[in-house]
């Protein structure tokens, strides 16, 4: 069983920053594949970027690829999500998962290839 606790949420404007942390219970933290997501009211959850376990492979979705990065401390069993030049269309509940499974560009853009999720942390970005 793995345990995800996501912080770092809040109200921020247009053009600003937030970093997203989501710490997990366990010790075999590094042989998970994580995941961001995100949901915003009346839409489907969808991808937003992925780290491998050794956390030399990320992947982004391409509507944040060069404002955001994920990142992991193995050693602290956090992954991390630096979000910079946030839009108001980022506004969202911001979910981090765990996959047991070997990590692959497949996989890992796909919700229901993950096997644990946190309860999620709003992030509302303001015009």
């Amino acid at each position: 069983q793995v345990q995800l606790v996501e912080s770092g949420g809040g109200l921020v404007q247009a053009g600003g920053s937030l970093r997203l942390s989501c710490a997990a219970s366990g010790r075999i933290f590094s042989m998970y594949v994580m995941g961001w997501f995100r949901q915003a009211p009346g839409k489907e959850r969808e991808f937003v970027a992925g780290i491998s376990g050794g956390g030399d492979t990320t992947y982004y979705a391409d509507s944040v690829k060069g404002r955001f990065t994920i990142s992991r401390d193995n050693a602290r069993n956090t992954v991390y999500l630096q979000m910079n030049s946030l839009k108001p269309e980022d506004t969202a509940v911001y979910y981090c998962a765990a996959d047991r499974a070997t990590y692959s560009s497949r996989r890992v853009p796909h919700a229901t290839e993950y096997d644990y999720w946190g309860q999620g942390t709003q992030v509302t970005v303001s015009s």
